[in-house]
């Protein structure tokens, strides 16, 4: 309302219609009580209750509309308290109403209006389907209920179409400010591509302003388009945490709208944004964001089709990301100068703890600068992978130098690589010193025959924690078979499968060797290898 002041100019005066004065409170209870004993016509058509059974419900009523009210204006505290005050009206017209219908008592009153203790709202849950308007009135019910404590989302599996967006945009916007994780991945599959945006559009603009610490808008195809329409959701947030866009087509011009569009990024620790079409110059507009994130702990930029120029902008951006604790590049082509570019990176992590660098085309020369980079790094490095590098004894002395130091090791993958007997026998000289907690060594298709695989297996069988060996996929005759069998006999289980073994495969591949040497030859060639030292140092 408008007020004149003494020197004559107006000024606006607010009035806050709430809380009601307790003399107001006691008024409505004795009419609530009136309404419930005398003749109305809803008396006339359920029935009058006694005055003293009247008066009883009638404070109970007005007690439980006025948690209910208040539970909502708490939420809006900058409003007037109208609707607040209408809240209050029709929840007491509600319960009065419930008991003379014989629907209510005292006891389910106060039940009802609980504030809910639950905290996370899922309907990801069950078979992937379509969601329509009816649906999504009657699902997310829940999120309309005053007072309630919902504080994580998850839409996931379900998929939104433009008429369940319209009714779940207000009942966003309703929670937003008590929301901190959302997960909204996979909720638009199967939706054309101009109505899935409209969805999109309709959920950013619902949740503008909030202020999350997680957001995942995976699985959901989104490209440059897809990205913008969820830009008014991205640029309002400034205490973000973890942004997942895995499997969201991000091609280079989306990569750059993420850039643009995700402003703040100083508190993200988890970045993900695996199986998408980056590519090169994709990764340039990612090392942009990584250069923003000096608290990052968790960077996964997996199977993105970034090659040699791509991997050298991330590894020189990952430079900056000194509190990494995981790291996960898989599936790329980053070749031999990422990766050695990425060792300079690696030699500056204290806390990293997870490193998956699995088919990079690293080569020997990218490896043994990546092995080096870790033993002088990385005091707590529990998961070691370097499949597919084309990794081969050239590196074995490297690598088993580096293993032999992490003795919190938990898991080492080095499957399909080319190690051969040399190399295996080298690296299996590295767990010598201790790995108390390694629990499994993946050394599968590395060529090995009876030695390397005799080696490999007598080094892990009895370390404590130990419980898996997959040598599988390798060149190992039936007498080696039979060797590695009788070494595991106490411990059958740790043994994996060696279906895929082929005793007669080195004769295949290798045609410009001498035929397969015989045993003694092979006890020869384990009986040198073991004569080499290994740095144990810790």
């Amino acid at each position: 309302m408008e007020a004149k002041a003494l020197n004559g100019e107006r000024r606006h005066i607010t009035i806050k219609l709430w809380p009601p004065a307790e003399t107001t409170r006691q008024m409505l209870v004795e009419r609530m009580k009136n309404n419930l004993s005398t003749p109305t016509v809803f008396t006339r058509k359920y029935g009058s209750l006694a005055s003293s059974e009247a008066a009883k419900h009638a404070k109970s009523i007005e007690e439980s509309s006025y948690t209910v009210a208040n539970l909502h204006y708490e939420r809006e505290p900058d409003g007037d308290g109208s609707s607040a005050v209408q809240l209050y009206a029709s929840e007491c017209s509600r319960l009065i109403l419930d008991v003379l219908k014989g629907g209510g008592s005292v006891t389910e009153f106060k039940e009802a209006v609980k504030p809910s203790t639950e905290t996370f709202f899922d309907i990801s849950k069950g078979q992937r389907a379509f969601i329509e308007e009816d649906e999504a009135q009657e699902l997310l019910s829940p999120l309309k209920h005053p007072g309630n404590s919902y504080t994580k989302i998850c839409f996931s599996n379900r998929s939104f179409g433009l008429g369940a967006a319209r009714v779940a945009g207000p009942i966003l916007a309703g929670v937003k400010q008590q929301l901190k994780e959302v997960d909204l991945s996979d909720f638009v599959a199967g939706r054309p591509e101009s109505e899935a945006l409209d969805v999109m559009k309709i959920f950013s603009e619902a949740l503008e302003g909030s202020s999350l610490k997680h957001l995942n808008v995976s699985d959901n195809a989104l490209g440059e388009k897809g990205v913008r329409a969820f830009s008014k959701l991205l640029q309002s947030q400034d205490s973000l945490e973890e942004l997942y866009l895995m499997n969201d087509g991000i091609s280079k011009e989306a990569a750059q709208a993420v850039s643009e569009l995700v402003p703040s990024t100083e508190k993200l620790r988890v970045l993900h944004f695996h199986n998408n079409m980056t590519g090169d110059e994709g990764a340039h507009s990612i090392a942009t964001i990584l250069k923003r994130c000096p608290s990052l702990e968790d960077f996964r930029c997996s199977s993105t089709r970034v090659g040699s120029e791509g991997g050298v902008a991330l590894s020189e951006a990952l430079s900056g990301c000194g509190n990494l604790k995981k790291l996960d590049l898989r599936d790329n082509m980053y070749g031999v100068d990422a990766g050695l570019k990425l060792s300079e990176a690696l030699y500056k992590y204290e806390f990293l703890s997870e490193v998956y660098l699995s088919y990079l085309n690293l080569e020997d020369d990218g490896t043994i600068a990546i092995a080096n980079a870790l033993r002088e790094s990385s005091p707590s490095l529990r998961v070691l992978e370097m499949a597919g590098n084309d990794i081969t004894s050239e590196s074995a002395p490297s690598l088993a130098d580096c293993i032999s130091k992490k003795k919190t090791l938990v898991m080492l993958n080095l499957s399909e690589n080319d190690l051969k007997d040399e190399g295996a026998i080298q690296i299996s000289k590295s767990f010598q010193g201790g790995h108390e907690n390694l629990k499994e060594v993946d050394i599968s298709q590395n060529s090995l025959r009876r030695a390397g695989s005799r080696a490999v297996a007598h080094a892990l069988v009895h370390l404590p924690a130990f419980n898996l060996l997959n040598i599988n996929g390798n060149f190992i005759s039936d007498e080696g078979i039979d060797e590695l069998i009788d070494i595991f006999k106490d411990y059958p289980d740790k043994l994996g499968p060696l279906d895929e073994n082929d005793p007669e495969g080195e004769e295949d591949i290798d045609n410009n060797e001498d035929e397969e040497e015989d045993d003694d030859s092979q006890d020869e060639l384990e009986a040198k290898l073991n004569s080499l030292d290994v740095n144990q140092d810790s």
